[in-house]
This record gives structure tokens, C-alpha cells and sequence, in this order.
């Protein structure tokens, strides 16, 4: 907290902000203000929800604090900079960013509001250290919309791969060590997000999809009809990284493509064969040095991290648990999630490096490490008077809350 503490010009944010980021990191058993308040003592929610969208602070500059952070403990000049996005189940119209679209967390299309992440995944550890809001063209065609959620007036409609360039770029200009740059079809499969990264001379394994198009000696082919002249020695067998279960195994295939002529580089495209199935997946890379396949599959293995990052970020830190409906809102409360994720992210690699775990215990994890934190540092002690105000509080309020649906029910119906 010290490193983001000068971010709050008075005393009274700064300790609520340590009181918010105690209450995420700890077990409760959902995250909102509702619950982090009575968490830190409070004797209602009105101190947290005044933290989230009235109070002085800049939720950019904390998250730039987040980056550096991240960075001086986990900085790897090998790194990879991951970027993909999530989503949030969530109901009404109302909700910053809001509509039908699918989201992954579903595996559907439904009722969300989607964000793009950009994830740190060095050696020692992986956190996140960016974040942007998607907002659909149905909420930037609506200013008035905009407004009554409040999005600032010069936002305009940005997809995805330019949410991710932007926040590649901004990491990037800030000095952060990373040698690649890591995504999904949505980012492969986009020429700009490409050709940003190739001026830059910043290396990527990018997903694609099987129709993506692709320039070879042979001609302009997609993806997909150019297993068929991969020779069978050319394929190899490397593992995509350590999973739960073990290494995860797969046959390999490079193929040297063409690029921009105007620009130096190398570029392949990359076969992954599943061994049991025989599914394939394709990736686009780009490089401005010749490497060996190994390192492309290093690379296009870590941007499972990402995964990791999103499931801990929901399941340790309440990255998704937020019931705020506005811009502002919104980021603070993603930032301050960052946050708590990147002290459990920072803590673990110190763990590994400090104080190796002995051949009969895994090495401490951000779950165990949270568990312990909540267990024996963040954990309150509230007598019985205070519970049972909060259980008054909650009460009354959602007496109010009832009441008042009722009423605007009757007024409909006359």
C-alpha cells in the first residue's frame, strides 16, 4: 500500500483504500461494498461506495504504480505480454458497458459487460497490470447513455485488438522488459494490432483462426491448407508448459510465411497438433531475429497464464464480484483488485526464491498464500454488537429496497 499511497491526498481515502484492499484479500464470502464495509468496521457501506466513485484519486495512476510494481519484483527481459479478454454475467441495461454479446465466461452470448487485460508472464510469476473497459457501439451511439454512466465525452468506439494496442503500447513507452507479445484469434487475426507490434520490432505468437490468410512461396493460402504440405519430419514434439496434471505435450510445426516487404523481420506461422485427437491450432509469429521453434512454443504456452490470472483475479481478489455501475466505479474498483492480486502474485515469487518449498510440499501458491494472509493477518475482530447492527443495517435496507419496488409496480399497473 505504501507504494500507492501518495496517489491520495488525504488520509481518510488512503486508509480506506488499505481497509478496501484487505477486505478483497480476504475469505469472504462475496466481495462488495456491502460486505468489505462491515469487513473494516464500518457501520455501513457509505465510506467504501464514496471511496469508488467520489473521492480524489486517480485509478490510472495507481494502476501505473501496479505495473512498476509488478515489474521491479517479477521483470524478466524475456517476458511476454499477454492481453485477452473476460467477461461478467451481469442483469439490466444500466451497467457501464452492458449488452448481449458472448463472453467466454459463459461460453455465450449473454447479458455482460467485457473487458481486455493485459497480463505480465515472466518466469517467477504473472499478474496483471493494465485493464480496459470494452464499450459496444451501442453504448457510443447513445451519449446520452454515456453520460448517465459516465463515460467521458471524448471516449469513442474501440475494439478489442486497438483496446489491446493501446495498452501494449502504453506498457511498452513505460519501459516495461518483455520480449513478446502473447494473444487469441481476436488479437492474431487483426492486421493493425500486427502491424503495430512489427514497427515496434516486439516479437508475438498470436492465435489465429484456420481460414486466417497467409503468404508462402506456394502463394496466399489459409492457415488450414497448409498442414497438408508439412512434411512428417518437420513436425516435433515440445511441451507447452507445466500443468496440473504435467507437462502438456503437443506436435509442433513451423513454417516460414512472408511479411510486409518494406519490413525487416522473420514471420512463421505455427501448427499445434494435439497428440490424442490430432486437433490443430494455429498461431502467426512474428520475430526480428530468427529463433528456434522452441522459443515460439515457450511463448504461445505462457499465454495459458492468462487463464490462471483471470481465475485467480475472480476467485482470490473479487476481480468480478463488483456491483457498481459506473465508469469511474468501475475501474477503481478493478485497479484496487489488481492490486491485491499483484501483492499475492509478488508474495508467491518471493516465496519460491527466498524459502523453497521441500521435496514433499509444492511451492506456496497465491490461494495458499491469500488463505494465510486472510487467516492470520487480515482477519477482524468485530464483536457481537457489530454484527448484529450490520444484520439490522441489511435489513432496513432492503426493506426500503422492496418498498420501493412495490410502489413504482402499483404505479405501473394505474
Amino acid at each position: 500500500m505504501g507504494r500507492v499511497a501518495g496517489r491520495f491526498s488525504r488520509v481518510e481515502p488512503r486508509r480506506r483504500a488499505r481497509a478496501f484492499v484487505l477486505g478483497l484479500l480476504a475469505e469472504l464470502p462475496r466481495k462488495n461494498c456491502w460486505t468489505i464495509a462491515e469487513h473494516a468496521g464500518d457501520t455501513s457501506p457509505a465510506g467504501m461506495q464514496h471511496l469508488l466513485s467520489r473521492a480524489s484519486w486517480d485509478a490510472d495512476q495507481v494502476r501505473n504504480d501496479i505495473r512498476d510494481f509488478v515489474v521491479e519484483h517479477l521483470g524478466d527481459e524475456g517476458a511476454v505480454l499477454v492481453v485477452d479478454e473476460t467477461g461478467d454475467l451481469k442483469k439490466g441495461a444500466h451497467t457501464v458497458g452492458v449488452q448481449r454479446q458472448y463472453t467466454g465466461t459463459a461460453g455465450r452470448i449473454e447479458n455482460s459487460q467485457v473487458a481486455v487485460y493485459l497480463v505480465y508472464s515472466a518466469t517467477s510469476g504473472h499478474a496483471p497490470i493494465d485493464r480496459a473497459l470494452y464499450v459496444p457501439r451501442s453504448w457510443t451511439d447513445d451519449p446520452e447513455r454515456c453520460r448517465a454512466a459516465g463515460i467521458p465525452d471524448s471516449l469513442t468506439f474501440a475494439t478489442k485488438p486497438v483496446l489491446a494496442a493501446r495498452m501494449i503500447t502504453r506498457a511498452l513507452d513505460a519501459g516495461t522488459p518483455a520480449r513478446w507479445v502473447a494473444g487469441d484469434e481476436v488479437y492474431g487475426d487483426n492486421p493493425h494490432l500486427r502491424a503495430a507490434l512489427e514497427a515496434r520490432r516486439t516479437g508475438y505468437v498470436l492465435a489465429v483462426s484456420s481460414t486466417h490468410q497467409v503468404v508462402t512461396h506456394a502463394g496466399k493460402l489459409p492457415a488450414k491448407a497448409l498442414v497438408a504440405k508439412i512434411p512428417k519430419r518437420a513436425w516435433q514434439r515440445h511441451s507447452a508448459g507445466a500443468g496440473a496434471k504435467g507437462e502438456r505435450y503437443y506436435d509442433w510445426a513451423q513454417v516460414d510465411i512472408h511479411g510486409p516487404d518494406e519490413r525487416p523481420g522473420h514471420w512463421w506461422l505455427l501448427v499445434r497438433r494435439n497428440r490424442r485427437s490430432g486437433e490443430l491450432a494455429f498461431y502467426r509469429c512474428f520475430s526480428p531475429h530468427p529463433v528456434p521453434l522452441s522459443d515460439l512454443v515457450h511463448v504461445a504456452g505462457r499465454r495459458w497464464t492468462v487463464e490462471e490470472t483471470f481465475q485467480a483475479g475472480k476467485g482470490l481478489t473479487g476481480l468480478d464480484e463488483h456491483q457498481v455501475r459506473r465508469w469511474t466505479s468501475w475501474h477503481r474498483w478493478v485497479t484496487l483488485s489488481m492490486l491485491a492480486h499483484a501483492f499475492l502474485a509478488v508474495t508467491a515469487a518471493a516465496e519460491r526464491r527466498d524459502h523453497p518449498a521441500p521435496g514433499d510440499l509444492i511451492p506456496l501458491t497465491c490461494n495458499e498464500i491469500q488463505h494465510l494472509f486472510a487467516t492470520l493477518i487480515a482477519r477482524p475482530v468485530h464483536d457481537t454488537i457489530h454484527r448484529l447492527r450490520w444484520s439490522q443495517w441489511r435489513r432496513c435496507h432492503q426493506a426500503r429496497a422492496r418498498n420501493s419496488h412495490y410502489r413504482r409496480q402499483t404505479a405501473a399497473q394505474t
